[in-house]
């Protein structure tokens, strides 16, 4: 892989940890302590709040990190339990898409709190990686 690559990547990677610094300092406060579940966008149009923007966030430096691993490491595709050929890539994407409907699920039967939903979906996710 060239150098210039790595320089991007590296770049890229630094704007990442500046936009999550960014999200975490405009977390509203009261009383000195910080709001977490309070909205970064008061008035807007949608309840942005640092769980929903970390959420993106996470899917991002996701994203950001697979696509420097097939560069820096290409891989050959595999087959799993579902017979057909997969990469790193296809199965982040099963996994994500899994664990959507697993939380979705979750909410829709009345699981509360929501971290046993969260919980299911890593177990998945672990479970996509290794045997998929």
């Amino acid at each position: 892989m060239t150098r210039a690559v790595n320089t991007g990547f590296a770049v890229a990677a630094l704007a990442m940890l500046g936009v999550l610094g960014w999200l975490v300092s405009i977390v509203p406060t009261e009383d000195g302590e910080r709001d977490w579940f309070g909205s970064l966008n008061p008035g807007g149009w949608m309840a942005w709040t640092f769980p929903t923007a970390l959420f993106y966030w996470i899917i991002a430096a996701l994203l950001l990190a697979f696509t420097w691993l097939a560069i820096r490491d290409p891989e050959t595709p595999r087959r799993g339990i579902l017979g057909i050929a997969t990469t790193r890539g296809d199965r982040l994407f099963i996994s994500l898409l899994g664990s959507a409907f697993i939380n979705l699920a979750w909410v829709g039967f009345g699981g509360s709190p929501d971290w046993g939903g969260l919980a299911i979906s890593c177990i998945y996710a672990l479970a996509v990686f290794r045997w998929v």
